[in-house]
């Protein structure tokens, strides 16, 4: 099934931008210049690409409207101040993503992907040991509720998107960090290595995250065996 994403932005050139790039890629596209529009659409949206400043209202009381209802839409913000405090601010208010203007559209594209890739309902697979819950940006090992950081999360959230599959070191890139980061492949290694230390002290293999030599990572779909103890 297409996913449809509702853009919510005023701006002409941006809006016509972004939904071109989104068309072009395989999704079908809403438009609203304004919230007013926006909250008859919200609903039927698979995501929302939504604007902080719009002509009648602010986009964050919006998200945090759709939130207090029940709403769990996942949503990236989009916003021309890149301080830390508003970031966290769009974050609390409930979105799953924060995009900075200006932006390329293939960003925008990258960061769509990999946010729906995060609320599948597949990340969870019978037999793997590793769970995500994108609403709340909780992830387990088994019972055990790992403290990842956001890079970390949102590797693990990608890993899962098909448990088994291989994800190469590029896809992994262009899903959690977007184009415009000067991400090398030793960095995400890094990230991975740590994730992995983090897996094992929960008490699950660090097996659980397989490297496939010469092409990437994939999370194993079923139980790796568990290290035996010495005696």
């Amino acid at each position: 099934m297409t996913e449809r994403i509702l853009v919510v932005e005023d701006e002409p050139a941006i809006l016509e931008s972004v939904a071109y790039a989104l068309r072009h890629n395989g999704f079908e596209t809403e438009a609203a210049p304004t919230l007013e529009v926006a909250r008859s659409l919200a609903y039927l949206a698979d995501l929302v690409i939504l604007d902080v400043m719009l002509p009648d209202g602010s986009g964050l009381e919006f998200l945090q409207r759709l939130r207090a209802n029940g709403q769990r839409t996942p949503i990236i913000v989009l916003s021309s101040r890149d301080g830390e405090s508003d970031r966290i601010a769009a974050l609390e208010a409930g979105a799953d993503d924060y995009v900075t203007k200006p932006f390329s559209p293939r960003e925008v594209v990258a960061r769509v992907r990999a946010v729906l890739r995060r609320v599948k309902p597949s990340g969870g697979a019978t037999g793997c040991q590793l769970r995500v819950e994108p609403a709340t940006r909780r992830a387990f090992a088994r019972q055990s509720e790992l403290d990842l950081t956001r890079v970390e999360f949102d590797l693990v959230s990608a890993l899962l998107g098909t448990p088994g599959n291989v994800y190469t070191r590029s896809q992994l890139i262009e899903s959690v960090w977007g184009d415009g980061y000067a991400i090398t492949d030793r960095t995400v290694d890094s990230h991975i290595k740590s994730l992995r230390r983090k897996i094992n002290e929960a008490g699950t293999s660090a097996d659980t995250i397989e490297t496939v030599r010469g092409v990437g990572y994939r999370v194993s779909p079923s139980s790796p065996p568990e290290p035996t103890a010495s005696k």
